[in-house]
């Protein structure tokens, strides 16, 4: 019994090692705070750990992973729990290096994306953040989001919507070059 616990534990290990940049930065992304993010992972890795042999063998193990830490998220915002995306003082946020491709690391002035991305509601911030930040597809997000395809399709859509009407973020856009 202690060898196939090993063995999980490795396993587990393995997975933590090869997805802790993405689940940080997703989970940065729905908390905006980097302190709040780092806990919303850690709890999140604890609950997984524990039922780590159904989690393992799953089709998606990451998928499975982000499923928790949205629910987890999201019982913490139903508690009324303070979030803010951009402290007053950005000296604590980590300046992430965006992936090859990405296109939100085309907009000159990332702040200005996140302040934006604060202004939206949970379940809007949660569709943008795994359609267009994590480029999930639409089931991918439902899936991740506990929720149908048409909520997410809804919800990103008044998010996006909602993230264009911003003065601020279109003349950051606009002046960087980037205007979609």
């Amino acid at each position: 019994m202690g060898v196939r616990n090993q063995a999980r534990d490795m396993e587990f290990q393995s997975f933590v090692i090869g997805r802790w940049p993405r689940l940080m930065r997703t989970a940065f992304l729905l908390t905006g705070e980097q302190h709040a993010a780092e806990d919303l992972v850690q709890s999140t890795l604890e609950r997984v750990y524990v039922a780590w042999r159904r989690v393992g063998s799953a089709d998606d193990p990451e998928a499975y992973v982000r499923r928790v830490m949205i629910n987890a998220h999201a019982r913490r915002h139903r508690r009324r729990l303070k979030e803010f995306l951009a402290p007053r003082d950005d000296s604590e946020l980590v300046h992430e290096v965006a992936d090859t491709g990405d296109r939100i690391a085309q907009a000159d002035d990332r702040g200005a994306l996140l302040k934006a991305l604060a202004q939206l509601p949970p379940r809007q911030r949660q569709a943008v953040v795994l359609r267009y930040w994590e480029d999930l597809t639409e089931t991918q997000a439902a899936e991740a989001m506990g929720c149908s395809v048409g909520a997410v399709k809804s919800n990103a859509a008044k998010g996006i919507a909602k993230l264009r009407a911003l003065p601020g973020l279109v003349e950051t856009v606009i002046e960087g070059g980037h205007k979609r």
